[in-house]
């Protein structure tokens, strides 16, 4: 569980800075993806530096063939910014004690309605929610404003828009015209695009999201 690429979308040194006033304090539990940004590096979690500047970021990982891309605005650290039950990784292993905050990523939970053998019917149309939610912070939260569900029956050589409809907060439901077993043969895939009231996105990729029967 790592992180694979990681970017920034203005310019600017991507070098460590010399005044490390900002750290980004993240644990992503979202599609078997693991991801820190604090200062830290070791075991499974990846760290970055961040500049202690506002700026846009781009951060992709990939598990398990589930990609993800984020890209959100990132402020300045201070030092009241990071819950008590989810300190600094820096004050956590004792190695930095640099201003952290949970980074507005937004992360997705699925409930996808399957059967007791993680199967859905083929032939019929079938309704799935995508819940959108952030890491605990002790400052306001965005909400997910608008998502967009697309599907896949072919591992994800072409993609059909899928209707979506906003259920309550962050909250979504997504209806998927389930096509015959034998046109879907290595299960229906997803594509979700989610944006929040702050601008940040997130695109996740799920190659089978299920299979049918």
């Amino acid at each position: 569980m790592a992180l694979e690429t990681a970017e920034e979308t203005n310019t600017m040194n991507t070098g460590v800075p010399s005044a490390r006033r900002r750290r980004g304090a993240l644990m992503v539990l979202a599609a078997a993806v693991m991801l820190a940004l604090s200062g830290c590096k070791g075991g499974d979690v990846v760290s970055y530096d961040l500049p202690a500047k506002s700026a846009r970021y781009t951060f992709e990982a990939e598990t398990n063939d589930v990609k993800t891309v984020w890209q959100y605005t990132s402020a300045k650290a201070t030092k009241d910014d990071a819950p008590e039950l989810s300190p600094c990784m820096g004050e956590a292993v004792g190695s930095n004690q640099a201003a952290c905050r949970p980074e507005p990523l937004i992360f997705l939970r699925y409930d996808l309605g399957l059967a007791l053998d993680n199967t859905v019917k083929a032939g019929e149309t079938h309704e799935i929610t995508v819940t959108g939610y952030y890491q605990e912070s002790l400052t306001a939260l965005p909400e997910v404003t608008s998502l967009k569900a697309e599907t896949t029956f072919d591992g994800g050589k072409t993609w059909r828009p899928a209707t979506t409809r906003a259920t309550g907060k962050n909250a979504f439901t997504t209806k998927i015209k389930n096509p015959k077993r034998d046109q879907a043969a290595n299960g229906v895939g997803l594509r979700i695009s989610a944006t929040d009231s702050e601008g940040n996105t997130v695109r996740q990729t799920l190659p089978t999201a299920y299979t049918l029967r």
